[in-house]
């Protein structure tokens, strides 16, 4: 086991694990588009008409990545004893009763922590501005969760016992946004901000029913909440936002344009 506590080697440890966030984050933007580009169109169909010079370095890119990365991996994994189960398929579950069951909750837990929660802080008001309305960022209250985390929702037992075992780990979330009440689990960070106003956005310009909606179905289609666009686009504009060199934009511009191309 490696230790750098007091070391010289301190500093140089957190700012590698600095850029392997950032890393991380930019492979789940990858992901995610990956994800929605998958779901558009068949392997066959880009392979015939897709521009080969993008195909093959965009090949090229995964293979390195996924070389690298494996590298990475078998020297910290101990060897695949065997192979895994076949994962369940969840079963048919009525979409109207899985809404209703996360609308709910999402009502619910705004109000249980909407007494406790405080406006941003002008700090936060600042660095966020270019990007977000000042009425948004006026409206938007935030609690930072000291030495508890927010359970998981009352439904998982009955959900996983349906099929569905890939849930967001709500526990491991930084944050968790109730309409426009967000919960941080960690205390915030910029990221984790960022992140958490985009679905206040979607909730904002959506309504609470149709976010929803949305979330509900395209997750019982990917099964993984990651690669649900919501969650998907939030997470390709926090990686534009935390770029070396960010360029100011509108994130209800973009949320705008996504809703009017159908894309969430």
């Amino acid at each position: 086991m490696y230790s750098y506590q007091d070391s010289e080697d301190r500093v140089p440890v957190l700012q590698m694990n600095s850029e392997l966030e950032h890393a991380q984050l930019e492979l789940l933007s990858a992901h995610c588009a990956t994800h929605q580009l998958r779901l558009h169109y068949s392997a066959d169909f880009l392979a015939r008409f897709a521009r080969r010079d993008i195909l093959h370095k965009s090949a090229e890119a995964a293979s390195a990545l996924h070389e690298f990365y494996s590298t990475i991996k078998n020297k910290i994994t101990p060897s695949d004893p065997g192979p895994s189960p076949e994962p369940s398929q969840p079963t048919n579950v009525p979409i109207a009763q899985a809404i209703h069951c996360v609308s709910t909750y999402l009502r619910q837990q705004r109000e249980y922590y909407l007494p406790a929660a405080l406006p941003l802080s002008n700090q936060h008001k600042a660095r966020m501005w270019p990007y977000f309305s000042p009425a948004l960022l006026d409206q938007v209250r935030v609690v930072e969760l000291q030495g508890q985390r927010v359970p998981p929702p009352p439904f998982y037992a009955e959900a996983r016992a349906l099929g569905f075992d890939q849930l967001p780990e709500i526990t491991h979330m930084e944050s968790l946004t109730f309409l426009d009440v967000v919960v941080f689990n960690e205390t915030i960070t910029e990221r984790s901000l960022f992140h958490a106003l985009v679905h206040s956005v979607q909730f904002q310009m959506l309504g609470v029913e149709r976010y929803t909606e949305l979330f509900v179905q395209s997750f019982m289609k990917s099964k993984t909440h990651f690669t649900v666009p919501l969650e998907a686009h939030a997470f390709s504009l926090v990686s534009k936002f935390l770029r070396p060199s960010p360029e100011r934009f509108s994130v209800e511009d973009h949320v705008r344009q996504w809703i009017g191309d159908g894309r969430y």
